[in-house]
């Protein structure tokens, strides 16, 4: 049979499937019909979106399933409402109106791994709706998923990022984020994350945002290796990730200089600023350049700086910066810049490696991507 054939024929059984499987699910008194009916609707709708609008209706006795004190009710009816949800707004919003949140809070609380990760799944595919992120926000979701992001499964973790990071766009719920301790997870997941990853661009932005307040500076400063972290994604992160992250130290140095300053050039952030200011985007040129200012400038004298003659040839760079041809300038003193700056770096790289403990935690490479289930 010819694929146009395959697809027409089953465009003309979807009615039929459909009314099949509501009436299982809506209408049966069996529990094995229900679960096998939520079952037909995942896969179902796990990659049409035709089937998704079929289905809507399925919502609000999916949604009574996730009620149940039934684990397989449960699990089967969380994975349908999960890809009904997946591009689709409309049913986005209904499953949040139906009363899907208190069930899904519960199961962020729940012993199954399973199930808390199934339920960090289904929040971040729905707050991704604008309507539906006032009604997440004031469920009592945060703290459940900075609590995930601290000591749930590596995919609870990487989901609970997500849905944080979509819930942080709306301001007041950085306030909230910050008073539960979310700096140091954050910064966890950032160290053990690949640095060109999705995963690290949302950690980093989100962390950018909280070091608007001074609680997230004083916290990514106390958090063992935390200016670090930031530093490495300013040097080898993607174009979004490197921008988020010199963002986030200009804001450190632009609120407090004095405080911040030394901490950040501590971590050898001065090679790859250099490099933004020539290969970054455009505003991460512009931060890179403005934050250099702030490093450059000392109210100390000279003789206190570590790399005197590496300041001297930033200064040099920074005060042509503003010339003709400042790329081309750059570009060729950026390669004197890292030559006179390794020995620097490599005595900070034996020192670090001093404090090491034993076991260093194994690098991670994590994904942000949420699938259908």
């Amino acid at each position: 049979m010819e694929p146009d054939s395959q697809i027409s024929e089953t465009d003309s059984k979807m009615p039929e499937i459909v009314n099949q499987t509501m009436e299982l699910l809506t209408q049966s008194n069996d529990p094995c019909s229900k679960i096998q009916a939520a079952k037909d609707i995942r896969r179902l709708t796990k990659t049409s979106q035709k089937y998704r609008r079929h289905f809507s209706g399925a919502i609000q006795y999916l949604v009574s399933m996730l009620r149940s004190n039934s684990l397989e009710f449960n699990e089967a009816s969380l994975l349908a409402l999960l890809n009904l949800a997946v591009k689709d707004e409309k049913n986005k919003v209904k499953i949040v109106d139906a009363g899907a949140l208190e069930p899904l809070i519960c199961f962020l609380r729940s012993d199954s791994t399973t199930l808390r990760e199934y339920a960090t799944a289904a929040l971040l595919t729905l707050s991704a709706s604008v309507i539906n992120k006032p009604t997440i926000s004031s469920s009592g979701a945060i703290p459940l998923l900075v609590e995930i992001l601290r000591d749930g499964s590596p995919q609870a973790k990487v989901d609970s990022l997500m849905t944080l990071y979509n819930l942080s766009t709306r301001k007041e719920n950085l306030t909230v984020i910050l008073s539960e301790k979310a700096i140091p997870p954050l910064v966890n997941l950032l160290k053990t994350c690949k640095k060109s990853s999705k995963t690290t661009e949302k950690c980093s932005a989100l962390i950018e945002s909280l070091l608007d307040f001074e609680e997230g500076r004083s916290a990514l400063t106390s958090e063992e290796g935390g200016v670090l972290a930031v530093v490495e994604v300013l040097e080898n992160g993607s174009p979004q990730s490197r921008e988020c992250a010199v963002g986030a130290l200009l804001k450190m140095c632009e609120s407090d200089r004095d405080r911040y300053r030394e901490p950040i050039l501590q971590e050898g952030v001065i090679p790859g600023l250099l490099e933004l200011t020539v290969q970054g985007t455009p505003r991460s040129q512009s931060k890179a350049r403005t934050l250099l200012q702030l490093l450059r400038d000392s109210p100390y004298p000279r003789s206190e700086l570590e790399a005197d003659r590496l300041e001297n040839i930033v200064c040099t760079i920074v005060s042509q910066i503003d010339g003709e041809d400042r790329g081309g300038k750059a570009k060729k003193m950026l390669a004197e810049m890292v030559q006179v700056s390794m020995e620097q770096s490599l005595r900070h790289l034996q020192q670090r490696a001093l404090v090491c403990t034993p076991t260093e935690m194994p690098f991670t490479k994590c994904t942000s991507k949420v699938s259908s289930k």
